[in-house]
């Protein structure tokens, strides 16, 4: 690839590490405060007798995850590769609570439709890859 050609991608990728700080830090906040309740719905019941948590807890957990890897992301450079990796895993790890409001029909900030929540699985694919992409050491790009 020529230099310019490196150049843009670089500007590319870091404007897509940023956007991806940015999503979690407002998701983040978004589970503690206007949509906290909503998002209760999403947690499948069977995750408080796995977590020991109540669904509010753990609405409560994944938002303070959510905020402290968007916070991780722009503050640590070097430690980039490895957030991107976390930052994906999370994305993976949150995904039986949207099938669950899939496969349930119910409601969340945002989320309406069976349309929108149909949607919104297609994207944690995407949202992984965008983690993995946007968050790789200059040596493996």
């Amino acid at each position: 690839m020529s230099r310019s050609g490196q150049s843009i991608l670089h500007v590319i990728r870091t404007v897509a590490l940023w956007l991806l700080a940015a999503l979690l830090v407002t998701a983040g906040v978004s589970h503690l405060t206007w949509g906290r309740r909503g998002y209760r719905i999403v947690v499948p019941d069977w995750a408080p007798r796995v977590t020991g948590l109540d669904k509010d807890a753990i609405v409560v957990a994944s938002g303070v995850a959510e905020i402290a890897l968007g916070t991780a992301l722009a503050t640590l450079p070097k430690e980039r590769e490895r957030i991107g990796w976390a930052i994906a895993t999370f994305f993976v790890a949150v995904f039986p609570g949207n099938v669950h409001q899939w496969r349930t029909g119910r409601s969340a900030p945002m989320l309406r439709t069976d349309r929108a929540r149909l949607v919104r699985l297609f994207l944690q694919l995407p949202l992984v890859a965008w983690a993995i992409w946007s968050t790789r050491s200059r040596s493996a790009r």
